[in-house]
C-alpha cells in the first residue's frame, strides 16, 4: 500500500482543464485528469457483465424490473485512466472532485467515488470559471455531491437508452438494419423532413412591383409600388404557399399585379407628377441583445462565423479550461455583479461616458425551473475582460472569444438611437412608399450588430431627403419588377437550435451531439448551410410518426423534458416517472410489442411524396430507390436513387428518367474500338458514372464521374478515358518504379508507392502527364483541408521526419510526421526554433500516447440511490 505524501488530489475532466487549475494551486496539490465518464451503460453485448448476459433486459443496460437499475461498466478505453487515479489517491490525504458544475460533471464525480472507493475525505468543489480568484475561492467553499442532479442525469441516460434500445430494433426490422431512434433525435428528424415535405406542397407564385427611382436636392432614393385604386399591391406574404393563390383574406382588399397589368400600369404613370402625400417620422431605441447562453451562442456563431454547433462547443470548452471564459453549458443570461462591473470599465475605458448607462442592465432568461446549467451567462472571465487582440489566441478561439466579448460588452452598453421615416407619395391613381432610417447614436451598435456582421454601425442607413406634405419628387425611371415567392427555408442548425430551444425539446448543452448524430446516421446531409433529410429520413419519420406518435411529439418530448427537471429538483421520484413511460397499456414497451406485429414491413418502408402520386419511393439495403407500375399489369419497375438526391427537389421527369434507363437502357455514347463494347454514361446509388459493357458481360468495367465533368456532355473518348483509370503514366527517375494516375474516393490523384497527392479541381485530369505527376508529387503532401505550414523548423533527429508549425482550430501546434503537439500559450510562432521545441517532442513521444488525439467526455450515465429506495443492485466491472 502507498504512502500518503500529504497532497491533495483533484480530479478534472480534462487535461487542459488540469493544466490551467494547476497554476493557481499550490506545491500541495496534485491535479489529474479522469477524461470525462470512467463509466456507462453497457455499449455492446459483449460489455455486459456475463451474469447478466441471459435476462431479457440485458441489451438495455438497465435492470427494469428491478426499479430500473443501471448497468454500469468502466470502458476499456478508461482501465488505465481508473488504475492511475486509484495510485495518486493511494498516496493523497484528501480528493477532491473539481468537475463541470452541472448535471453531467455532478454525475462523473459520482461515479468517481463509486470506482475509487476513497478512503480518505472526498469533497467537491465547483466554479464556473477558472481564474485564480475563483479558484482560490471554491477552495474556502467547498460542499456535498448534489444528490438530486446526480439522480436527473441518471434518469435521463436512463430514458435515453430506453427510447433508443426500444425502438431501434424495431427500426431494423421494418426499415433496413443500422438505423437508430433516440428522445430528442428524432425529433429532431420530423422537424426537418415535415419542412421537406412543406416544400414539396409549396406552390409557386408570380406577381410584379413597380418601383420609381427618385431624386430632391441632390439625394437620390427609391420608392416601391404601394396601393393602387386604394388596394393594396400584393407581396410574397399575400400568397397561399399550397395553393399558389392569394390568401383569402386578401381577395378584395389586395391586387395581384400580373406582367401585363404591371406594364400597363408603368406606361400609365409616365410623366405624372409625384407628390408628398404622407410623412411619418418615428424615434427607435434599440436595446441591446443579452449576453450569451448555450443556444444562443451556438446560433450566432453559426450566422455569423460558419461554425457547426459542435465546432462552437468544442471552441468554447477549450476556451473555458483554458481560462478565458465562464463555463459554457448555461441557460441563464444573467451577469454577476463582477462581470457587469468589468463590462462597465471596458465601456468607459474604450468608448467614454456617453455609451455607459446609468445604471447597470439586468437580463433574466426563460430559465426552466429545473434548467441544470451554470447560473450565469457566457463572458470572458474575471474582473477585467481581456481584449481578443490581448489574449494570444488565434484561429477559431480567437473569433469565439471576440464574439464572446463583444456580446457581453455590448449587453451593458446605451441603446441605439434611430430615427425612421416613411414617405408616400401620391402619383395618379396609385400611392409609391419609401423608408429611410438613420442613426442618431449607434450605442452598443459600436461594438456589436445581431445576426448580421457590419463593419460600421451606420453600413444600414437609409437616408432620405427632407420632405414634407406637397412637396414634388422627381422620377427619372419607372421599373417593372418580377417577384417569385420562395418555399419555406430548410433548416440552418441555427435555426434548428432557435427551433428545438423554443418548443422546449431537449438541452442546448446537447444540441450540439444531436445535430451531428443525425448527420453520422444519414438522416440529414448539409448542403451548403441547409440541413437537408434523406429519403431515409422521410420513412423513418413517417412510421415513427404513424406508429409511435408520442416519441416524435413535440409536446410529449417537451413534457419529458420538464419531468426529468422535476426530478433535478426533487419533486418528482424518478422510478415512479420511468415505470409510468415504459410500462402499463400505453408505455413504450406495450407500444413497442402491439407496433411490431401491426406494422406491414412493405409499407413501412416506403413513402409518396406531394405532387408525385404514381411513384413509390422506398428504403433497402442499399440505400433508396424509385418504383413505379408498368403500363401493363400491376408489376413495378425500380431504380436507384443517387445517395446525393434531395427529396425536395425531386421532380416526375427526373425519377421517370431514372426508371426509363432501368427499363430500356441508355443509347451508347459509342463503342470500345479494342473490345467493341458499348460505353454508357449511367447513374446510380452514388451518383454518375460510366460503364464498358452490358450488365451481364464478363468485362464490365465502370468508374466514377468526377465532379468536374458533366455526365450530360461527357464525349466518348473522355469516357474511355476514364474507364483507362487508374493508368501507368510512366517510371518515377529515383526508383524505377510506375507512377500512376487515377479517381479516389476524394478525387483524381496521382501515386507512386503509396505517396498520393491530389490532382487540383483546376486541371484536366485526362491533361496529366508523367511530367505533371512528378511535379505534384515532388510538391510537399498536404493533408486534407489542412494548410501549407507556417514554419518548417528542420528535421527531427529520432525518426528523421520534417518538424513543421501549423495553425488549427485550437490554435498553433507543432506537427512531426503523422503526430501532433499542441504548444503553450506562451511559445509564440516566430521564436520557436529546432532545439526549442526537441525536448517537447521528446517528451510527448515518450508518455507513448498520440498527440494529437483528445479524449472527450464520453457521455454517460451516473446517479447516486439513497439506500431505503434503492436495493444494492447496482453491477460493475470497476
Amino acid at each position: 500500500m502507498s504512502k500518503s505524501t500529504g497532497k491533495k488530489l483533484v480530479i478534472v475532466e480534462s487535461p487542459t482543464k488540469a493544466k490551467t487549475i494547476r497554476k493557481f494551486l499550490g506545491k500541495e496539490y496534485t491535479v489529474e485528469s479522469c477524461m470525462g465518464h470512467v463509466r456507462d451503460l453497457p455499449q455492446s453485448a459483449k460489455d455486459v457483465p456475463e451474469k447478466f448476459k441471459k435476462e431479457k433486459w440485458a441489451n438495455l443496460g438497465v435492470n427494469v424490473n428491478e426499479e430500473f437499475t443501471p448497468i454500469y461498466c468502466v470502458p476499456k478505453t478508461k482501465t488505465r485512466i481508473v488504475k492511475t487515479l486509484k495510485e495518486k489517491l493511494a498516496e493523497a490525504e484528501e480528493l477532491i472532485l473539481a468537475t463541470d458544475e452541472d448535471r453531467e460533471g455532478e454525475s462523473i464525480s459520482w461515479h468517481l467515488i463509486e470506482v475509487l472507493k476513497p478512503k480518505v475525505p472526498v469533497k467537491r468543489m465547483v466554479f464556473h470559471e477558472i481564474t485564480k480568484e475563483a479558484i482560490q475561492n471554491a477552495l474556502k467553499h467547498f460542499r456535498e455531491i448534489d444528490d438530486h442532479l446526480v439522480r436527473a442525469q441518471e434518469a435521463r441516460r436512463i430514458l435515453d437508452r430506453l427510447v433508443g434500445y426500444s425502438i431501434s430494433p424495431l427500426l431494423w426490422k421494418k426499415v433496413t438494419y443500422g438505423l437508430s431512434a433516440g428522445r430528442v433525435q428524432s425529433v429532431a428528424v420530423r422537424l426537418i423532413a415535415e419542412r421537406e415535405h412543406e416544400r414539396l406542397r409549396f406552390k409557386r407564385s408570380k406577381y410584379w412591383s413597380l418601383t420609381g427611382s427618385n431624386e430632391k436636392d441632390g439625394i437620390q432614393f427609391e420608392s416601391r409600388s404601394h396601393t393602387l385604386k386604394g388596394q393594396r399591391v400584393a407581396s410574397g406574404k399575400d400568397f397561399d404557399s399550397e395553393t399558389g393563390a392569394l390568401l383569402k383574406d386578401k381577395v378584395g382588399s389586395t391586387v395581384w399585379l400580373k406582367e401585363a397589368e404591371a406594364a400597363q400600369w408603368q406606361e400609365s404613370l409616365k410623366g405624372k407628377d409625384w407628390v408628398v402625400d404622407d410623412v411619418e417620422e418615428k424615434p427607435i431605441s434599440r436595446k441591446p441583445a443579452p449576453p450569451f447562453i448555450t443556444s444562443t451562442l451556438q446560433q450566432e456563431s453559426n450566422r455569423k462565423l460558419g461554425f457547426t454547433s459542435r465546432e462552437t462547443m468544442e471552441l468554447a470548452q477549450k476556451l473555458y479550461e483554458r481560462g478565458f471564459i465562464t463555463y459554457m453549458r448555461t441557460d441563464s443570461p444573467n451577469l454577476s455583479t463582477q462581470a457587469v462591473q468589468g463590462a462597465r470599465d471596458t465601456i468607459k475605458q474604450l468608448y467614454g461616458d456617453k455609451y455607459l448607462p446609468a445604471q447597470p442592465r439586468e437580463y433574466s432568461g426563460k430559465k426552466s425551473k429545473g434548467a441544470q446549467e451554470a447560473h450565469e451567462a457566457i463572458r470572458p472571465a474575471g474582473t477585467a475582460f481581456q481584449q481578443p487582440e490581448e489574449t494570444g489566441l488565434n484561429g477559431g478561439l480567437l473569433k469565439v472569444y471576440e464574439l464572446i466579448w463583444k456580446r457581453t460588452v455590448a449587453s451593458q452598453m446605451n441603446n441605439s438611437e434611430q430615427k425612421q421615416v416613411s414617405v408616400k407619395f401620391k402619383v395618379g391613381d396609385a400611392l409609391f412608399s419609401a423608408s429611410g432610417m438613420s442613426i442618431e447614436f449607434p450605442g452598443f451598435l459600436k461594438v456589436y450588430v445581431e445576426e448580421k456582421e457590419e463593419d460600421t454601425a451606420d453600413e444600414s442607413e437609409v437616408r432620405l431627403p427632407k420632405l414634407k406634405v406637397g412637396d414634388k419628387v422627381k422620377c427619372s425611371k419607372i421599373t417593372s419588377n418580377e417577384h417569385e415567392t420562395k418555399p419555406p427555408a430548410r433548416f440552418t442548425e441555427a435555426s434548428l437550435v432557435q427551433t428545438m430551444e423554443k418548443e422546449g425539446i431537449g438541452r442546448p448543452s446537447t444540441y450540439a451531439t444531436i445535430i451531428s448524430t443525425i448527420q453520422d446516421r444519414g438522416y440529414v446531409r448539409k448542403v451548403g448551410n441547409a440541413l437537408v433529410p434523406t429519403f431515409t429520413a422521410l420513412v423513418v419519420s413517417k412510421l415513427l410518426k404513424q406508429s409511435l406518435p408520442d416519441y416524435v411529439d413535440l409536446g410529449f418530448t417537451s413534457e419529458m423534458e420538464r419531468a426529468l427537471d422535476a426530478v433535478a429538483q426533487g419533486d418528482m421520484d424518478y422510478v415512479k416517472y420511468l415505470t409510468s413511460i415504459y410500462f402499463g397499456n400505453t408505455g413504450l414497451k406495450s407500444q413497442i410489442e402491439k407496433q411490431e406485429k401491426a406494422i406491414d414491413a412493405d409499407q413501412s418502408r416506403s413513402i409518396r411524396l406531394e405532387g408525385l402520386d404514381n411513384l413509390n419511393f422506398r428504403i433497402g439495403k442499399y440505400g433508396a430507390y424509385v418504383c413505379r407500375p408498368e403500363e401493363k399489369g400491376e408489376k413495378e419497375v425500380c431504380a436507384s436513387l443517387p445517395e446525393t438526391q434531395v427529396p425536395g427537389d425531386m421532380t416526375a421527369d427526373m425519377a421517370n428518367k431514372l426508371i426509363d434507363q432501368k427499363i430500356n437502357g441508355t443509347d451508347a455514347l459509342g463503342k470500345d474500338p479494342v473490345s467493341g463494347l458499348p460505353v454508357y454514361v449511367l447513374t446510380g446509388r452514388y451518383g454518375p458514372y460510366v460503364q464498358m459493357g452490358d450488365n451481364d458481360s464478363e468485362k464490365l468495367k465502370r468508374m466514377a464521374i468526377p465532379a468536374t465533368l458533366t455526365p450530360e456532355s461527357l464525349s466518348l473518348e473522355q469516357a474511355l478515358a476514364l474507364l483507362e483509370l487508374p493508368k501507368t503514366l510512366g517510371t518515377h527517375p529515383d526508383s524505377g518504379k510506375d507512377v500512376k494516375k487515377g479517381l479516389g474516393r476524394f478525387g483524381p490523384y496521382v501515386v507512386h508507392e503509396g505517396d498520393y497527392r491530389s490532382i487540383p479541381r483546376t486541371e484536366n485530369i485526362f491533361a496529366v502527364d508523367i511530367k505533371r505527376a512528378l511535379e505534384l508529387l515532388a510538391q510537399p503532401k498536404r493533408m486534407r483541408g489542412r494548410s501549407a505550414p507556417l514554419k518548417e523548423l528542420g528535421i527531427f533527429p529520432d525518426t528523421q521526419e520534417a518538424v513543421q508549425v501549423h495553425t488549427g482550430k485550437y490554435g498553433p501546434y507543432i506537427k512531426v510526421g503523422a503526430k501532433n503537439i499542441s504548444l503553450a500559450d506562451e511559445m509564440k510562432i516566430e521564436d520557436l526554433t529546432l532545439d526549442a521545441v526537441l525536448p517537447l517532442i521528446r517528451d510527448k513521444l515518450a508518455t507513448g500516447k498520440k498527440p494529437g488525439k483528445k479524449a472527450g467526455p464520453a457521455r454517460g450515465a451516473a446517479a447516486k440511490k439513497s439506500a431505503k429506495n434503492k436495493k444494492e443492485t447496482k453491477a460493475t466491472t470497476a
